[in-house]
């Protein structure tokens, strides 16, 4: 979810583009799509834990931050490299956290305006800021995430061992606080998305030779990980922790599941990319939603944590369920691009509420 231009990644580009990759653009369009299907399965479709079994949610959810996070890490890549450590944090945090920050204002705001005095605001600013991470927990994972690693990127004798070390002790950490266990299942993926960056031409080269049996591979392991996937797999379950045997052995399953599932899915998106790239659908999820990621991701974990709160839906029958969701995810995309189109060219507001400056894209 990265405000990326002037890409290297290898991909189709237009001078209008301003050098950006649309195949990457449209792989994150598709993403925040599937995010904005996954929360409708688990707030509109299911209104009990009925939804930690269904097919769809495992397969998104097998995936789709993960990658999100792989595209991150790559897509960082210059900001960690050739900015100074001040510069880079304090452009991601004015990126990333301060319209987290607007937006979550705006949600305590609302909700106690509309249900007060039955709920209560947060007490001091750290609470505030524990709530805003809960709700937006991908925005902070990924600014935790892009500082370790620049933090790492300063040694003078920086290498991928010194990577591959962080992420061993990340995913040993014992902790379970706020988003911590988020974290340790995200960031792994964005170093994996960094690393691939340093050496794409190596990467590039290897797949390119080894490419179907490297599919085989991936698929095979994808579909035992899906089959073998449980309710105590999920990260908000198992929380990243590792304390007897069927700990390891779901933790393990999460990320090699994860892994090898993003995998696939980033061939297949690029492979629609390459073949419907022309298409009007295609071309609005690029543009539109893929240049817009933070905004919508922002958007949509305001309604969804709004929903929280609300009771609604108990004696809906299914098709009324699959209706409603529908009209919520037409809906959030919509007030999305809306509201991209208001304040874009209003300094200041661009930058407080989407996270760039004036004509900037997402």
């Amino acid at each position: 979810m990265q405000n990326v231009t002037g890409s290297t990644v290898p991909g189709a580009r237009t001078p209008e583009a301003n050098d950006r990759d649309l195949g990457l653009d449209f792989a994150k369009g598709v993403l925040i799509i599937l995010v904005i299907v996954g929360h409708l399965i688990q707030y509109v479709v299911y209104r009990d834990e009925g939804f930690w079994e269904s097919p769809f949610f495992k397969l998104i959810y097998m995936f789709h931050m993960p990658l999100f996070m792989a595209i991150s890490g790559y897509l960082s890549w210059r900001a960690l490299l050739r900015k100074s450590f001040t510069r880079a944090i304090s452009d991601r945090a004015m990126q990333l956290l301060v319209p987290a920050l607007f937006w979550y204002a705006m949600l305590a705001t609302a909700k106690l305006a509309i249900f007060s005095p039955s709920v209560s605001a947060p007490g001091s600013v750290l609470e505030f800021l524990n709530d805003s991470a809960g709700t937006y927990w991908f925005i902070w994972a990924a600014f935790v995430s892009f500082l370790l690693v620049k933090i790492l990127s300063n040694f003078n004798h920086w290498s991928p061992w010194i990577l591959l070390v962080s992420v061993i002790l990340v995913e040993l950490a014992p902790l379970t606080f706020s988003i911590s266990p988020l974290i340790k299942y995200t960031y792994p993926f964005f170093c994996l998305g960094f690393w691939f960056a340093q050496s794409r031409e190596r990467w590039t080269s290897i797949t390119r030779s080894h490419k179907p049996l490297l599919i085989g591979f991936f698929s095979i392991a994808a579909l035992v990980c899906f089959l073998g996937w449980r309710k105590d797999t999920y990260i908000y379950n198992n929380l990243a922790l590792m304390h007897d045997m069927d700990s390891a052995k779901n933790v393990l399953l999460m990320l090699l599941g994860s892994a090898a599932a993003s995998a696939i899915v980033i061939e297949l998106i690029f492979q629609c990319w390459k073949v419907g790239r022309s298409n009007r659908v295609t071309r609005f999820i690029t543009v539109e939603l893929g240049q817009s990621t933070l905004l919508l991701y922002l958007i949509q974990g305001t309604v969804f944590r709004f929903m929280d709160w609300m009771p609604y839906g108990e004696l809906w029958d299914l098709t009324t369920r699959l209706t409603v969701a529908g009209i919520f995810g037409g809906a959030i995309v919509a007030v999305a691009l809306m509201v991209r189109w208001i304040v874009r060219d209003i300094p200041y507001l661009s930058q407080l509420v989407l996270g760039a400056p004036p004509r900037s894209g997402f």
